[in-house]
């Protein structure tokens, strides 16, 4: 197991603002050499700045569309060049959509698909040449606690992250001989996100409730009474990153005790 993260250079997507952020902010805390922040909103590159001033590590920014396979690999490329070899990679990067199931449309799954499934898998794809030439890393991947108990009004959100755990599954046993660990991560409705924002707004209009009505309602179901925040998330991912030698091919629950497999 690594006491820090010396001499390692970390990936986080969806690095722009909320938990992505708080993951890359925690890589430079723990000492990682370098830390690519990617995100297709370029206020990622001001992040990157920002966090390599702060911090004196060598952070970079870099604009992406994940759903290109081919820009993607070339993106992952400059990296290793800019950076050193990938050790962790932390697919952040999905997006999310609710409506009754009947008004899914083709384009609709397809996006949720394109992002949340196609994003993860390209990323990875980018990441594990240099872990492969190292025998060592990380992957760890964002599913939902959706992608295992399905959520109603987010049939095709569901499905894209149910897919994410089975990509998980997949790779893990497929790395494995080269000692790369590739896990998920299944968060309740995390606050302070504009995944939440966006979930939040769909259900006061989808359900005719006011946003506490509909904060009670879902805090009301979960064991330890609070949302998910983003601190939490931060702290498996880090605990991932740097402790999971012998974890590998799972996915884990941070709802507090509201999904329990």
């Amino acid at each position: 197991m690594l006491d820090n993260l010396n001499g390692k250079v970390c990936v986080v997507t969806g690095a722009a603002r909320s938990i992505g952020l708080g993951i890359s902010e925690k890589f430079c805390k723990g000492g990682a050499a370098g830390v690519a922040m990617i995100d297709i909103n370029p206020e990622v590159l001001e992040q990157a700045d920002r966090l390599s001033k702060e911090y004196g590590t060598k952070v970079k920014g870099y604009v992406l569309n994940i759903t290109d396979r081919d820009e993607v690999l070339r993106c992952f490329e400059a990296i290793v060049n800019d950076l050193g070899p990938v050790f962790a990679l932390v697919n952040n990067a999905g997006i999310v959509d609710q409506r009754p199931f009947e008004e899914i449309t083709a384009e609709l799954i397809n996006k949720q698909m394109a992002v949340n499934v196609n994003g993860t898998l390209f990323c990875s794809q980018g990441a594990v040449k240099s872990m492969k030439e190292n025998k060592e890393g990380r992957i760890v991947n964002f599913s939902s606690k959706s992608g295992k108990t399905g959520s109603a009004l987010m049939a095709h959100y569901s499905a894209a992250k149910g897919a994410v755990i089975a990509l998980t599954h997949a790779l893990a046993f497929e790395l494995a001989p080269y000692n790369i660990q590739v896990n998920s991560i299944c968060p309740g409705i995390t606050d302070a996100t504009g995944v939440w924002s966006e979930v939040s707004s769909g259900y006061t209009s989808n359900l005719n409730l006011s946003r506490e009505e509909v904060i009670k309602q879902f805090t009301s179901k979960i064991p330890l009474k609070r949302l998910t925040n983003i601190e939490d998330i931060v702290e498996m991912v880090y605990f991932l990153t740097l402790k999971g030698d012998y974890m590998t091919g799972q996915a884990y629950n941070i709802t507090g005790g509201r999904e329990m497999h």
